[in-house]
């Protein structure tokens, strides 16, 4: 097995790139970091390109089919791939799968307008995983859904549904054409409590950024939009725990 002690190492240089959007791009590939997120990664199916990992992951029994692309590193090189204080030393590169929206749509889609904090948007996938809605659409201005930080944040549930890249307003309007209703999330004269709606077996909803809310244009052309009342003195509830409490309404949870 080939080992790698030096962070300088042209491999290694070439791996740390993909944790920036222009070289996942250009590469088709993106880099995982952690142990869980390597575990999701091959329970899915999907095959590594290359595993990099230290003396600590090397016998692991799931790795023991994808010998082949394990590289040992030393305990520097894992520090200088990950972004986290103390990296757990062990990395895949993976191959960033071409996801696109299907021209019949159907089923029940979380949309995501302009959500900045990587924490947000990675807590945002892995709530809709949880609560069974079936694809998740970054629209303009939301963080790359394969930057470092969001991709801790899904905490593998990038590999539990479709994540699809794409303009909203597009996409809104083939949910319509599909009489699939979309919702949007903002307190508004014309907005009604969440509670108001049933549960459905498809719709869309809409997030907005996280201190500007939905685009205009959106809340315009969604069939309702949706608030959740506030009891409290709090001004607001964050983006991820409102839409949260409206997915899990929305699907009968």
């Amino acid at each position: 097995m080939e080992y790698i002690e030096s962070p300088k190492n042209d491999h290694i240089k070439q791996a740390k790139k993909l944790t920036t959007k222009k070289y996942q791009k250009q590469t088709g590939e993106y880099l995982l970091d952690g142990w869980h997120l390597v575990q999701e990664a091959l329970a899915s199916g999907q095959t590594p390109k290359r595993i990099y990992a230290t003396e600590k992951f090397i016998n692991e029994r799931d790795l023991k089919p994808f010998y082949d692309q394990v590289t040992e590193i030393s305990p520097e090189v894992a520090k200088s791939l990950s972004d986290t204080p103390t990296p757990q030393g062990i990395f895949a590169i993976m191959p960033l799968r071409a996801q696109k929206l299907p021209n019949k749509l159907s089923g029940q889609f979380l949309l995501l307008d302009g959500i900045q904090d990587p924490g947000n948007v990675g807590t945002l996938v892995r709530t809709a995983d949880a609560a069974g809605v079936q694809t998740v659409v970054f629209g303009n201005g939301t963080a790359d859904a394969f930057g470092p930080k969001v991709l801790r944040a899904m905490q593998g549930s990038q590999f539990h549904l479709n994540i699809v890249t794409a303009k909203l307003a597009d996409v809104v309007k083939g949910l319509q054409a599909a009489d699939i209703p979309v919702f949007g999330t903002e307190l508004n004269p014309d907005a009604v409590p969440y509670q108001s709606v049933d549960a459905q077996t498809q719709f869309g909803l809409i997030v907005g950024n996280e201190g500007n809310g939905m685009q205009q244009a959106l809340l315009e052309a969604t069939d309702a939009n949706l608030y959740i009342p506030i009891k409290g003195e709090a001004e607001s509830l964050n983006v991820a725990i409102a839409a949260a409490v409206v997915m899990f309404h929305l699907v009968g949870a």
